[in-house]
């Protein structure tokens, strides 16, 4: 666990937010005292799932893959068999 100054947490709150998504916990202090605590985000089915669908999405873009809804659904039901 990283402990930060506020000052400088405010400097490197990009980086920061970075770390706690790879998993760091990382607490910013105020004169040396702990003020507040950046976590990961709680790793549920339901958040790990729209990350991934994210990064599909993102792949698919750039590869210029386009998806209809009847596509979509398809897939899910044949999924579903």
């Amino acid at each position: 666990m990283r402990e930060i100054g506020a000052f400088e947490a405010k400097t490197h709150l990009s980086e920061l937010l970075a770390a706690a998504k790879a998993g760091e916990t990382v607490t910013i202090t105020r004169r040396g005292q702990p003020v507040a605590r950046l976590v990961p985000p709680a790793n549920n089915d339901r958040t790990a799932a729209l990350l991934r669908m994210a990064e599909l999405r993102s792949r698919l873009a750039a590869r210029d893959v386009r998806l209809g809804i009847d596509d979509i659904l398809s897939a899910r039901d044949e999924g579903r068999r």
